[in-house]
């Protein structure tokens, strides 16, 4: 099979097409002909910090590429509820000895896949995995419900724009933070209240979405220094879920309104072997989600094909790109 390639880590890695064995179905995997994968923020990072920064980098020649849609081609022994041809998508390689899906095949541990939405075509499916699985988990660690006031920084950001619409989903009243007009009619196109944090203050907007008081829930899909944001916008005893705690911060802001903090890192399950089946059926669910309409994935206006992998990363590392990046395989 066909596969797209590093051979090296660095800021100027390249990409190289190969001819690689294809996968056989081990016990308890499929074998997916890949249609699509889409380009995340940890991708990146592992094609320009490789193994020296991050551990869990796979080894040289590497197959990156963590989400994907695709097509089953065949199915390993016990597996059940997935046949030949079937359409799915999921989280499942691109990291530690799991291969990717920048390849024409990979194979992928039934646990950590679900049949794709059918109302989405595959290159809208290969946009959510990651993202969404994200978002999910964060949103419903935080303890999501009807009425309540949800602040999402990052709004239009690949895990932030679907927050919104999951928060929209579980009937919350959602606002979200912006940088430009253009964002926040995105944002507004989902239902949701737009703050454009670069002309309104914290307490500004605190003071006239919650009367002083706070929200609810806070996804911070941004983090980093962001979260001093987090817990200044945040009510007495509100639930703050981040996907970016790598840094040293005060938690005294935190302390003393009782604030209940949420660190999201998916990728625990593909590492470690840890409750896979726990990412299968939040895909399964948001692809219900999907289906009735409420659930849809922003995509980048650009288009890449597999030779043209390096330009798609780009792209991304760029800022340049509105919603996710896709490569058609």
């Amino acid at each position: 099979m066909k596969a797209m390639v590093l051979n090296q880590y660095g800021e100027e890695a390249k990409f190289d097409a190969a001819e690689m064995e294809k996968p056989d179905a081990a016990p308890g995997h499929v074998v997916i002909k890949v249609a699509a994968t889409s380009v995340n923020t940890v991708d990146t990072m592992i094609r320009s910090l490789g193994q020296a920064q991050l551990p869990f980098a796979p080894d040289l020649p590497a197959v990156l590429g963590m989400d994907f849609s695709g097509t089953i081609e065949a199915v390993g022994d016990g597996v059940t509820g997935y046949s030949k041809d079937d359409q799915v998508y999921g989280c499942t390689g691109g990291l530690a000895d799991l291969q990717g899906a920048l390849a024409e095949y990979m194979p992928a541990d039934a646990r950590l896949i679900s049949h794709k939405p059918k109302s989405l075509s595959m290159r809208q499916a290969a946009a959510l995995p990651l993202a969404a699985i994200t978002a999910y988990e964060g949103l419903h660690r935080a303890g999501i419900g009807k009425d309540q006031k949800v602040l999402v920084h990052g709004g239009t950001g690949g895990v932030g724009h679907i927050a919104v619409q999951l928060a929209k989903h579980y009937g919350a009243d959602v606002y979200a933070t912006v940088s430009s007009d253009e964002q926040g009619a995105i944002v507004e196109n989902y239902g949701a209240t737009a703050i454009n944090y670069k002309t309104q203050r914290v307490e500004e907007y605190v003071a006239a979405y919650t009367s002083g008081v706070g929200f609810d829930v806070i996804f911070d899909s941004v983090g980093g220094a962001n979260l001093s944001n987090s817990f200044a916008a945040a009510a007495l005893n509100a639930h703050v879920a981040t996907t970016v705690s790598l840094l040293e911060i005060d938690l005294s802001p935190a302390h003393f309104k009782g604030l209940s903090l949420h660190v999201v890192f998916m990728l625990i399950q593909m590492l470690h072997d840890y409750k896979r089946e726990d990412h299968a059926a939040m895909l399964a669910d948001m692809a219900s989600i999907a289906d009735a309409g409420a659930l849809t994935p922003l995509l980048d206006s650009s288009m890449f094909s597999m030779t043209e992998v390096g330009q798609a990363y780009d792209r991304l590392a760029s800022g340049k790109a509105t919603g996710k990046i896709v490569i058609d395989l």
